[in-house]
């Protein structure tokens, strides 16, 4: 492991966690929307994460092999689409009601949300703690090596 191998780490842990707070964000958001381009109403999003590769090279996989290193951060792999079910709300007055008064809103859920972005928010202020811990050290190694 490189000497800054943990900041590079923690960082893609910071981009993909930013991400993910954007996306609930935008579910938020769109908790009332009941029209999108695509026609019906918004549906809920949620990020896919994977382990971070860092070098596809021979050499690196033999290094890491030997090394036993098992990870070198996260990324995004895709924002997908939550295939759970829309809400059906009795509204005849509702511009989008079907014949029968009932409006299909989106499939989000705004305490399911509010818990996912506490955990992207933690998750950030961890991965920004590692970076300052890192940081901290580095300064330090060179310190020692002032004296």
């Amino acid at each position: 492991m490189g000497f800054f191998d943990s900041m590079d780490i923690s960082a893609s842990g910071l981009t993909a966690q930013r991400l993910r707070m954007d996306v609930i964000s935008n579910n938020i958001a769109n908790v009332n929307t009941t029209r999108t381009e695509e026609g019906g109403p918004y549906r809920r999003e949620r990020v896919v994460f994977q382990e971070r590769k860092k070098d596809f090279s021979f050499e690196n996989i033999l290094s890491n092999f030997f090394k036993n290193q098992s990870g070198q951060g996260v990324r995004v792999v895709a924002v997908e689409k939550d295939p759970a079910p829309f809400k059906l709300v009795y509204d005849p007055s509702h511009p989008d009601a079907d014949a029968l008064g009932y409006v299909r809103m989106p499939n989000v859920n705004v305490v399911t949300e509010m818990v996912d972005m506490i955990s992207a928010t933690r998750s950030y202020e961890a991965n920004v703690t590692a970076i300052n811990s890192a940081k901290s050290m580095i300064t330090k190694a060179l310190e020692i090596g002032r004296i």
